[in-house]
Parts: C-alpha cells; sequence; structure tokens
C-alpha cells in the first residue's frame, strides 16, 4: 500500500504559480483606449459644430450687411439746391458725373473744380468738349487730375488739390452707388475740410428696387465687396498694390 505520507509530500512539492498584478490587466485598462477614442470624436463633433455655426453667423452678417448697404444706396438722392461750397469734386466713371459737375460750377456752387481720374490720354479740349461746358468756365475753373487710376488714388490727388488750395468745404460728386466708399477714403485724407455728397442717380432703386433689377443688383455687390476691403484696409493697412488686387478680384475698378 501507498504510505499516505508519501503522497503527501509528493503533493507539496508541486510547483505554485502566482499571478504578479501587472501580469493581467483589469476591466478598467481594457475600457480606456475607447472611452479615450469617444472623447477625442465628441470633442472633433463639438469643433465642427461650433464651426458650423462661426461660419453660419459669418454669412448671416454678410448678407445682412449687404442688405443694409444696398438700402443706403437706394435711398440717396441727388440734392436739389446744395449749398455752396468752396470747390468741386467729380470722380470720373460716366457721363452723368460730369455734366452734374460742370451744372454745379456753372450755378456758383464752387470756385473751382478738379476732374478726378481721367484717362492720361484725354487731352483738355476732348474733355471740354465732352462735357458740353462754357469753354471759358472750363478754361478759367476747371482743373484735371490724369494719376489717379482708382478711388484711393482719386483721394490721393484730391487731398493735395484741397490742401494746395486750402478749400474747407467741398462738394464730392459721384454715383449713389459709388458714394460710400468714395467718402470713407475721402475722409481718410481730408482731415481739414468737410465732405458735402452729391449723389447722381441713374437708376431708381427706391422700395428694394435693386431686388428685381439684375444689373443694378450686379454692381451693388462688387461695391459692397469693394466697401468692405475699404473697411477692412482700414483695420489693418496693406499696400496700395495690395489693395487694388484685391479690388480688381471683386469686380474691377
Amino acid at each position: 500500500m501507498m504510505d499516505v505520507r508519501d503522497s503527501t509530500d509528493t503533493a507539496g512539492c508541486m510547483p505554485v504559480l502566482v499571478a504578479r498584478p501587472h501580469e493581467f490587466a483589469g476591466p478598467d485598462e481594457f475600457t480606456k483606449p475607447d472611452q479615450s477614442a469617444k472623447h477625442g470624436r465628441l470633442l472633433a463633433a463639438r469643433s465642427l459644430r461650433l464651426s458650423a455655426l462661426l461660419l453660419l453667423a459669418l454669412v448671416a452678417l454678410f448678407v445682412a450687411g449687404f442688405g443694409w448697404f444696398a438700402n443706403t444706396v437706394s435711398r440717396l438722392t441727388t440734392p436739389a439746391n446744395p449749398a455752396r461750397a468752396d470747390a468741386i469734386i467729380v470722380l470720373t466713371g460716366g457721363q452723368s458725373r460730369l455734366d452734374a459737375a460742370m451744372g454745379l460750377l456753372a450755378s456758383g456752387k464752387g470756385e473751382r473744380l478738379l476732374i478726378s481720374g481721367v484717362h492720361p490720354s484725354a487731352s483738355r479740349r476732348q474733355l471740354q468738349a465732352a462735357t458740353g461746358g462754357d469753354k471759358r468756365l472750363f478754361s478759367c475753373c476747371v482743373d484735371i487730375d490724369r494719376a489717379a487710376l482708382d478711388t484711393i488714388g482719386n483721394a490721393e490727388e484730391s487731398a493735395k488739390w484741397v490742401e494746395d488750395h486750402a478749400y474747407g468745404t467741398v462738394i464730392l460728386v459721384t454715383n449713389n452707388y459709388h458714394m460710400p466708399r468714395s467718402l470713407l477714403e475721402m475722409g481718410r485724407l481730408l482731415h481739414g475740410a468737410r465732405l458735402e455728397p452729391y449723389p447722381v442717380v441713374n437708376t431708381n432703386l427706391e422700395n428694394g428696387g435693386w431686388l428685381t433689377k439684375p444689373e443694378a443688383l450686379r454692381v451693388l455687390f462688387t461695391e459692397y465687396n469693394k466697401y468692405l476691403l475699404a473697411l477692412a484696409r482700414g483695420i489693418m493697412p496693406v499696400k496700395q498694390t495690395e489693395s487694388v488686387a484685391l479690388a480688381d478680384a471683386a469686380g474691377g475698378s
């Protein structure tokens, strides 16, 4: 018979395996990677929602600003009897602007007229014939600026002219849609002179009429973008060549 003691001794000599704590992962260690990935996905989704909301807010602000701009421009009217000023400045861009400026000069609303932005190839005689103004009045009281290529240039050349003549009040003649940006650019440089806007209205856009006229809508939208660029240029000044390039990209001069 087998001795019970021998059996017991043999059993006591069997190797015993002891599990170390780091060799077996607990339930929490298996769930940590999933929780981390889930947290990352939540952050990404939240960032995406915030970006979408910000984009929608910017679009809404842009559209609301365009509505304000279009309504403001559409309500501008040509003064029937503007107050007399020291001088008159007209920004080239249409025959109606020149006719209006010459009419103001002929009626004594200003001592002198500056036509800013005339093409270098246009002679003084050609310009006088185009306006149909009195030759004597044109000869004595009209100055021509051929250096300006855009609204920024108009403001720079006009500021020099006003300073040279020490004018205190100036009537500014341009189209209604162009008036907000012109006043903005001129106001930055004509610190010692008061500008009196004289908007020329070619098309009646009151009561939301610009919404039903595709061409008017296009012109207003293009000018609105240029106006925003002019505002941005005042906040974060850039070189003139850069601003001209941006304006050209928005739809030409």
